[in-house]
């Protein structure tokens, strides 16, 4: 499947925005956006610049390309609610990053590897789709034949208890969780406005 695989320090640096997990992209060497001259006088951003911004972070922190996300957008937006909402819920029920969430992998892209490799079963079946939608209730194991990955171990070390996403269960015993309901947006604590998407792709 399509991954982006360009120069990840330079986006976190153009969006002024840590869009990937990993720990050497937390603190960036230059404090500037890239470009040929270096730090350079720059306009005040423009209402579509700010919008495309926030679009930018979006897709790059879910790790989705730009087809991808604009088709998660229009199932956004005919469905029930606040089409800004549903957008996150829909980024979110992701199975990829729901591993990543309950700590299985140490970063979305981590996930994403394991998913496609085949390590985690969805109510007892073998999923390797990154972008398969989570349903309330459904049940994520890591494969027998998995919990013994190095890879696994060393980033639920790092997970406290139980976990700390209300609308996900672990069982750090097991190595399995529980999409228990669709997260609400107030428990979702990325850096972005979703509003500003909906107002960018509404034109």
């Amino acid at each position: 499947m399509a991954l982006f695989n360009g120069p990840r320090g330079k986006i976190c640096r153009r969006l002024g925005f840590q869009a990937f997990e990993s720990p050497k992209f937390a603190a960036p060497t230059k404090s500037y956006p890239p470009g040929q001259h270096g730090p350079t006088y720059r306009r005040r951003p423009s209402e579509y610049g700010l919008q495309l911004k926030e679009k930018q972070k979006m897709k790059y922190l879910y790790g989705v390309l730009e087809k991808q996300f604009r088709n998660y957008f229009k199932k956004s937006n005919l469905k029930k609610g606040i089409t800004g909402h549903n957008l996150v819920v829909m980024l979110e029920s992701r199975l990829d990053n729901t591993v990543y969430r309950l700590g299985f992998a140490r970063t979305r892209r981590q996930a994403r590897q394991l998913v496609n490799h085949g390590h985690f079963l969805v109510n007892n079946k073998k999923v390797n789709i990154p972008s398969f939608q989570m349903k309330p209730g459904d049940v994520i194991k890591v494969r027998e034949k998995s919990k013994k990955l190095d890879l696994i171990h060393d980033s639920m070390r790092r997970v406290q208890g139980e976990g700390s996403h209300p609308w996900l269960r672990l069982d750090k015993a097991n190595m399995e969780g529980i999409y228990a309901e669709a997260p609400v947006r107030d428990q979702v604590h990325d850096e972005y406005n979703e509003q500003l998407v909906v107002e960018l792709y509404s034109k």
